[in-house]
C-alpha cells in the first residue's frame, strides 16, 4: 500500500508541477474525507480518523490557507464550522483519483479478469481476518 500511495502521489506531482499538489499524505487523506463527507465538521474528522484534535486543526488550517477547503458556519450551531472541498480542492482530488486508477492498472498489468477477481477476494478475506482480530476496538485510521 505504501508503494501504491507513493507512486500515486509522485505521479500526481510530476504530472502537474502545481504547488497545490505538493501536499502531504495526511493532507490528501483530509481532502479525501471531505470529498466523501461534504459539509462534515472538524470534530467528525477527528472521530473518524482517531487523530489528535490539534493535528487535525493544523491540517485543516493549512488546507484552508491553500484554498483547498471552504468553511461555512453551521446554521443550527453557530459554534461549529462545516467544511467542504473548494473548486481547487476538487481538482486536486480528481487528479489524485485519476492517478490512482493509472497506478492500479499498472499493478494488475498482465493479470486476467479471473485473477483480478481472485486477488480481490483474497484481499477482502485478509481484511476480514484482521478486522475480526481487532474486534470492537476502533480503527485509528479508516482511510
Amino acid at each position: 500500500m505504501h508503494l501504491y500511495r507513493s507512486m500515486q502521489l509522485r505521479g500526481l506531482r510530476d504530472s502537474t508541477r502545481d504547488p497545490a499538489h505538493e501536499l502531504t499524505h495526511m493532507e490528501y487523506k483530509v481532502l479525501g474525507f471531505f470529498a466523501r463527507h461534504p459539509g462534515a465538521s472538524q470534530s467528525e474528522l477527528v472521530a473518524h480518523s482517531g487523530r489528535d484534535k490539534a493535528q487535525v486543526a493544523r491540517l485543516i488550517k493549512g488546507l484552508r490557507d491553500q484554498q483547498l477547503l471552504d468553511a461555512q458556519v453551521d446554521e443550527t450551531d453557530r459554534r461549529s464550522t462545516r467544511l467542504r472541498l473548494s473548486p481547487l480542492g476538487r481538482n486536486v482530488i480528481d487528479s489524485l483519483e485519476g492517478m490512482g486508477a493509472q497506478v492500479s492498472n499498472l499493478a494488475v498489468q498482465g493479470m486476467s479478469t479471473e485473477e483480478c477477481a481472485q486477488l480481490l477476494s483474497l484481499l477482502m478475506r485478509i481484511k476480514g481476518n484482521l478486522e475480526a482480530e481487532a474486534g470492537a476496538a476502533p480503527a485509528a485510521d479508516k482511510d
